[in-house]
């Protein structure tokens, strides 16, 4: 089974762009039915930012149809990310997160680490008795090179994870290289956890990944954040427009033979757009389906 999303149905410049909700649907509860009625999946990139309440997940339940599946982009300083600490529960920031003034702060403590993954899975239960939780989201910074401490480090991720479904996106190109990937690969298939095929601008070195299509367990995961060569490594630049990108169909008519391909491999295979600008990502996605055919692309 191929089911096709996008990243993101709450993103800034895709609700101001008028593309893609009506006029009248302009409530929180009104964007995420309507999204629903035409893709059967998400991810949820906002969990990178603050850890939700339970509440929340319970409304993203009860909003969506039986079988719509949600994916959580993991809270960032589970991944190794700087944090706004406002993003923690009170009773998990501590004393130096409350003098940061404003600043990213990098957890570093193994035992807060354990303690921030407990909270969020917490706060995803009400996805996951309902059946709705996909896979837990792994984006790795660019800085987190391949190295034996970095895979050990996933594997703390994953006994942390207590058997949530995780799955790893690199951001680096020394994991993918040509003489490692296959190494990579296995480890990540050994473990249960799943590979994110990423699809993002190149350079001609490693400061991004490759894209090398792959399954690893039972479930395919395709992340395609576009081509914008130009704004994707500027520093300072809005986060918003580094996924700038429409791709053309030509562009999308070159992913249907992999997808097919590990679709083949897999038990689901998920295609995500995270070419969250404007309404170029549900744009893409919804072409993507019709290059699949109703059948395959769920929704």
């Amino acid at each position: 089974m191929i089911r096709v999303g996008t990243c993101s149905w709450t993103e800034r410049t895709l609700i101001e762009s008028g593309e893609f909700y009506p006029p009248h649907v302009t409530s929180a509860e009104g964007r995420l039915r309507y999204y629903a009625a035409r893709f059967d999946t998400v991810e949820v990139d906002s969990v990178y930012y603050a850890i939700p309440d339970r509440k929340t997940a319970w409304l993203w339940d009860v909003r969506t149809p039986p079988g719509f599946t949600f994916h959580i982009k993991t809270f960032g300083a589970l991944t190794g990310h700087g944090i706004n600490p406002k993003g923690l529960p009170r009773d998990l920031r501590t004393q130096e997160m409350a003098s940061a003034e404003g600043k990213s702060v990098y957890v570093k403590d193994r035992a807060l680490l354990g303690l921030i993954a407990s909270r969020l899975r917490q706060s995803l239960e009400p996805l996951y008795h309902a059946g709705k939780l996909g896979l837990t989201v792994f984006q790795y910074p660019p800085w987190f090179t391949f190295s034996t401490r970095n895979l050990d480090y996933i594997l703390s991720c994953r006994e942390w994870m207590d058997g949530f479904p995780m799955a790893v996106e690199f951001r680096h190109g020394s994991w993918l290289t040509p003489e490692r990937r296959g190494e990579v690969l296995r480890f990540l298939d050994g473990h249960g956890l799943t590979y994110i095929s990423a699809d993002e601008p190149q350079y001609g070195n490693l400061s991004t990944v490759p894209f090398v299509p792959a399954v690893t367990g039972d479930t395919a995961y395709f992340r395609l954040h576009g081509r914008n060569r130009e704004n994707w490594l500027k520093k300072g630049v809005e986060t918003s427009l580094r996924y700038a990108y429409l791709y053309s169909d030509e562009e999308l008519q070159g992913f249907i033979p992999p997808i097919k391909e590990t679709a083949a491999r897999s038990r689901t295979t998920y295609v995500m757009m995270n070419n969250c600008y404007g309404g170029f990502a549900v744009r893409n996605a919804a072409r993507i389906k019709e290059l699949l055919g109703t059948e395959g692309a769920g929704g």
